[in-house]
């Protein structure tokens, strides 16, 4: 990649990057007891509308939303509708938007109001999951330092990492090469490269790590019913390390 095609994605990603953040900060000011998962999915795409961006998932592959909103025992591709959060329900919610020709994604999980303390074990535990496959994103580090980091933090907590969904590279594409798995082997797969850009999500369950997909085609649960989290960043990889393009803030999620 040359100097300026550098400058010129990396700069164009802060700009999708920051509409998914404000997108997530709006989420977490509407998720409350009794809110319906359709109006936070329209409100979130009049916010990325408004931007001048448009919703990456909403027509991909056919999901009909905005958001993708995940509920307790649901992992990802939730779609949102009549359904009203409850008190003590933990929601996951993922957003993707398009703008100047780049996507942005990244995912947090909320609780509704008061949690258990073992939801807020689990979300921490994730969270930090994320944190830890961050700091492997760097120039000559490989993908499987990054799925190792995030196995081996939700396995030493008691929890299983989602084998079946994975993180992926981003770009002018939702999803481009190279997959990037939640669990590996240190020094194995891809090398990652300045200019690379790359969607780290853990998915972590409380119980079992087998899922299974609902009869609509697109609502990934855990097979035994427990609880699940799932948190995302877009991560562009510097020539020094890299650079969250997805910047939510972890304030009003864990603290």
């Amino acid at each position: 990649m040359t100097a300026a095609g550098y400058r010129d994605k990396l700069a164009a990603m802060r700009r999708s990057g920051a509409v998914v953040a404000r997108a997530l900060e709006l989420c977490k000011e509407l998720v409350e007891p009794g809110r319906r998962t359709g109006e936070i999915d329209a409100r979130v795409e009049e916010l990325i509308r408004s931007a001048g961006a448009r919703p990456s998932f909403k027509g991909y592959n056919g999901f009909p939303a905005s958001v993708c909103i995940s509920i307790n025992e649901q992992v990802v591709h939730g779609i949102p509708g009549e359904r009203r959060l409850e008190e003590g329900e933990i929601v996951s919610l993922d957003v993707g938007a398009f703008l100047g020709g780049y996507h942005g994604d990244a995912a947090l999980t909320i609780g509704v109001g008061e949690i258990s303390d073992e939801a807020r074990r689990l979300m921490l535990v994730t969270y930090q999951c994320l944190e830890a496959a961050v700091a492997q994103s760097r120039p000559g580090n490989r993908i499987g330092d990054i799925g190792a980091a995030v196995q081996s933090w939700a396995e030493e907590a008691g929890y299983q990492v989602v084998r079946d969904f994975t993180g992926h590279g981003i770009g002018r594409k939702l999803h481009e090469r190279p997959q990037v798995p939640n669990f590996g082997r240190p020094g194995t797969g891809y090398r990652l490269r300045p200019g690379d850009a790359v969607a780290i999500e853990p998915m972590v369950n409380a119980g079992t790590l087998a899922v299974k997909v609902l009869p609509d085609n697109w609502t990934v649960v855990t097979y035994d019913g427990s609880l699940s989290a799932h948190y995302e960043r877009t991560v562009f990889i510097t020539d020094e390390g890299c650079e969250v393009t997805t910047p939510w803030s972890r304030r009003g999620v864990l603290d």
